[in-house]
Order: C-alpha cells, then structure tokens, then sequence
C-alpha cells in the first residue's frame, strides 16, 4: 500500500505573507539571527515566500523549528507538507507548500549563501507587518 502525499491546496498570497512573518516572529522569539523574508513567486513555481533565519547551534536550529511549526499551525498555516534535515539540525527545511522555512546554523548558511542566490527577489519587511491574531 503506498503513502498517500499532501496534496498542496494554493492558498492567497496575502495568508502566505503573514504565515511567513509569523515564522519570522517565532525565529525571532527563539533567538534566531539574520531572518530574511523573501517574496520568491516571480522566479520559483514552486512556492512563494521563503523564510530564512540563522541559529548559533544545532540545538538551537531544532527549537526554532519546533517554535515556527507551533505558530504558523496557531496562526492556521497546518503542519508542514515535508519537513528534511531535522536529525543533523544543520539545515532545516520546513516546506509547508506555499512558504518555505530555511533554518541554518550560521557555518551552514554562510557556506549557502541563499540569500545571494535570491538577492534580486524582494525582501519582505516582516518587523513592520501587523502580529496575526490566533
């Protein structure tokens, strides 16, 4: 019997940005560093929005993520559809199909570099977005 897959239902952009600013928020709650939110539907098919923050360890890259998945499922986002890196907690994705999550410990992000591959994507500024009521 094979595993059925999440199908991806397209959700407003308006509802992606605030699910974005709201993964935003809760990296920032968690100590994460250098977060980025990056409007990217112009040039990936694939997604809109991609979340990017830094973290100092590994530990800290793991409650980041489990800080994110708790709000952005509070603000009525769901769970993610695939979530990938999680054991080495180098990298973790959380890719909730229209919004991506990208949390680094720093080495790995400056090894990346993500945001200069999206450098001419424009930047969301999340700090000024009114806080999503639950």
């Amino acid at each position: 019997m094979s595993k059925k897959k999440p199908v991806r239902i397209m959700i407003d952009k308006e509802t992606v940005t605030q699910w974005a600013v709201v993964a935003a928020r809760a990296a920032e709650e968690k100590n994460g560093t250098n977060i980025l939110v990056l409007d990217v539907s112009q040039v990936l098919a694939i997604t809109d929005m991609f979340v990017v923050t830094s973290a100092t360890s590994n530990r800290l890259v793991r409650t980041i993520a489990d800080e994110v998945e708790v709000k952005v499922r509070e603000a009525g986002g769901g769970d993610p559809l695939r979530v990938e890196g999680l054991s080495e907690a180098t990298w973790v994705l959380l890719d909730y199909g229209d919004m991506v999550v990208h949390i680094f410990t720093d080495e790995m992000r400056a090894f990346y570099e993500i945001e200069r591959l999206y450098k001419d994507v424009p930047n969301v500024s999340w700090m000024a977005q009114r806080p999503v009521s639950s």
